[in-house]
């Protein structure tokens, strides 16, 4: 899915995700793709992209793949673990992150996010892992 309209619709189910500033570009359950533009609001002391921020586009993103590879019978995910590693500062321009599920299971699914600066340079990696649910019996 790449119809702009429709990008924006799923990522305003997320009034966090807005109000961050992520803008979806793509959403497939086998790829989501999210860009966040540096603003100062976001940075660190340093002038740096916040990691919090970087973390929020990962689980963002990650949300998405989740909802997007939703099991049958089940009515939607929660982040039950979420890891990120950072390479590098990015202190202009945009940052871009990719997921793509690991693994997908009946309870769970395992996703990774490369999230790269605007020059492709690799800036942190999430991998989260998300908890399908499923209505009470």
């Amino acid at each position: 899915m790449s119809d702009p309209s429709n990008l924006s619709l799923i990522r305003d189910a997320m009034p966090f995700a807005t109000l961050v500033g992520v803008e979806l570009l793509n959403a497939r359950p086998e790829l989501v793709r999210g860009r966040l533009d540096f603003s100062q609001n976001l940075c660190t002391t340093g002038g740096a992209i916040h990691g919090g921020a970087l973390m929020a586009l990962a689980d963002t993103c990650g949300g998405i793949c989740a909802f997007l590879n939703l099991p049958e019978g089940a009515t939607g995910t929660a982040t039950i673990e979420s890891k990120t590693n950072f390479m590098r500062a990015v202190r202009e321009g945009c940052v871009t992150a990719n997921t793509r599920p690991l693994h997908i299971g009946r309870t769970i699914i395992v996703l990774e996010t490369e999230i790269t600066g605007q020059d492709g340079s690799l800036a942190a990696k999430t991998t989260q892992t998300q908890a399908f649910h499923y209505p009470r019996r």
